[in-house]
């Protein structure tokens, strides 16, 4: 059986950020935060719970930057470095999204990425503004 989210506690919610979409830009822009957690549940675990929540919510997968109701993503587990087909933690491409990094660096602002050896403000120095437009709201 899997884990639930019983075993995981909100520690952080980040702002809201309104966000100009990437790939696909037809289409409306997308509300991003970043939420920090506590679970006991390990990295697969988790994907699959937050994967259910997404169904629960009504999301189906059908084309890569197709519009959508909700989004879930793992972005980081502490230190762990995990490189699987459907897991990689953490999040590929977390160090070139701002709608990513702008809610990180808020909730977690001293991590420091495993790979890359930087924090989300310093990622956020290195990365181009243009084409990734985010308004907090």
């Amino acid at each position: 059986k899997l884990g639930s989210l019983s075993e995981t506690t909100v520690l952080k919610v980040s702002h809201y950020y309104l966000t100009q979409p990437l790939g696909r830009t037809d289409q409306d822009w997308f509300l991003n935060a970043a939420v920090l957690l506590d679970t006991k549940l390990r990295p697969r675990q988790l994907l699959q719970e937050i994967l259910r929540i997404e169904q629960e919510m009504g999301r189906v997968r059908k084309e890569k930057w197709e519009p959508r109701l909700i989004d879930l993503d793992v972005l980081f587990l502490g230190q762990e470095v995990i490189e699987e087909k459907d897991l990689q933690i953490p999040h590929p491409h977390l160090s070139q999204r701002r709608f990513v990094l702008l809610p990180l660096a808020e909730i977690a602002p001293k991590w420091v990425h495993p790979v890359l050896k930087l924090t989300p403000g310093e990622m956020l120095n290195q990365l181009s503004k243009e084409g990734q437009e985010a308004i907090r709201v």
